[in-house]
């Protein structure tokens, strides 16, 4: 005869499952007339040897379900601003210059074992429409097997991390905000990087 799970062991198995990566609005800047590059290399336009202005960073981490369990060929949309905060978007009425050699949206897919990694520039802050100033952040868009996550990625030390209205509006924000560090040897010596594991609810 099976019994019914006590609220001990109920408790038990919530307090080990992974938190969910809190979600974030889409936003107005969604390439809609771009399409994705399919490199993992954002601060290199695909064919170039050009290189996009701004801090190099490389974003590592695993898409994740509830148990821990990996989430293999996941389909990962990154889109963000440039270094200066200016989105390749038609909407976009930010005065700061385009970069030639940044396309600022690309598409990947988990492995395996749910990693995932791309190279990139650190976007800028820009002013909304609304006369607010939004920090640096980076916009991801993850679909599994059962859910899709649409999420935001910030980085820590960002002053305006404490007054921007849509990160603080999440449960947890601070599972949204990653710490850049210096990049190991094999990595270029300029670059940063840092690590940021998506968890879905059932993958």
């Amino acid at each position: 005869m099976s019994q019914t799970p006590s609220k001990a062991q109920t408790s038990g198995r919530d307090a080990a499952a992974l938190a969910i990566t809190p979600p974030q609005i889409v936003g107005p800047f969604y390439p809609v007339s771009e399409h994705p590059d399919l490199a993992t290399d954002l601060a290199r336009p695909s064919g170039s040897t050009a290189e996009a202005l701004g801090q190099l960073i490389h974003l590592s981490g695993r898409v994740l379900t509830r148990s821990g369990a990996p989430v293999p060929h996941a389909r990962i949309d990154i889109w963000q601003a440039n270094a200066a905060g200016k989105y390749r978007h038609p909407s976009d009425i930010n005065p700061a210059p385009l970069d030639p050699n940044f396309k600022g949206f690309a598409r990947l897919t988990t492995d395996a074992a749910g990693h995932y990694s791309f190279r990139t520039v650190k976007p800028g802050r820009y002013p909304t429409a609304e006369g607010e100033v939004r920090p640096p952040h980076i916009h991801l868009t993850v679909e599994g097997r059962f859910d899709c996550l649409v999420t935001q990625l910030y980085f820590a030390g960002e002053e305006e991390n404490v007054t921007d209205r849509w990160l603080n509006a999440a449960p947890h924000p601070e599972r949204l905000i990653v710490t850049l560090q210096s990049s190991p040897s094999r990595l270029e010596r300029h670059a940063l990087i840092a690590h940021f594991d998506i968890v879905l609810a059932s993958g």
